[in-house]
């Protein structure tokens, strides 16, 4: 079963937003767009943690934010327990955030990749598999930092 991905953007990524709800489609995902619905000026932080915590509490998610650059939405969905957000630019840490660091998230820019380009991201990043292995010992530390944090509040 494939999974479904919750989908937001700010203005800037806005267009790039509504390309990427097509191609989903055209791949077969269930989507939940949690906005913004129109080019008008929102804050990336409200987009990204609806993101984020729709990912942090629903197993069957994955989630992709876009904004301007891809670096303000990944900084504040990482901040959510559960959320292991990827800021990627190529398909070379595309592959990576998935294969060694099971990224749940992916942040993309949407004022810096052309459309072309974020479809064939979007799409090897869905499709590519955590391998697992020493990687998994890995990503558990992550987990592991965070939840040490986490009992401080």
């Amino acid at each position: 079963m494939k999974k479904k991905v919750a989908i937001a953007s700010d203005h800037g990524g806005f267009e790039l937003k509504e390309t990427i709800k097509k191609q989903l489609t055209e791949l077969g995902y269930e989507y939940l767009d949690f906005g913004c619905h129109n080019g008008e000026s929102v804050d990336y932080p409200d987009i990204a943690f609806l993101v984020g915590e729709c990912v942090a509490t629903h197993d069957d998610y994955m989630g992709i934010i876009i904004d301007g650059a891809g670096i303000g939405s990944g900084m504040t969905a990482n901040k959510i327990p559960g959320v292991r957000c990827a800021v990627c630019w190529d398909l070379s840490s595309v592959i990576n955030s998935r294969d060694h660091n099971n990224a749940n998230v992916l942040s993309i820019g949407g004022q810096s990749l052309g459309a072309g380009v974020a479809k064939q991201m979007v799409q090897t990043w869905l499709e590519t598999e955590f391998s697992g292995g020493r990687h998994d010992r890995r990503v558990t530390k992550i987990m592991e930092i965070e939840s040490r944090f986490i009992k401080r509040s």
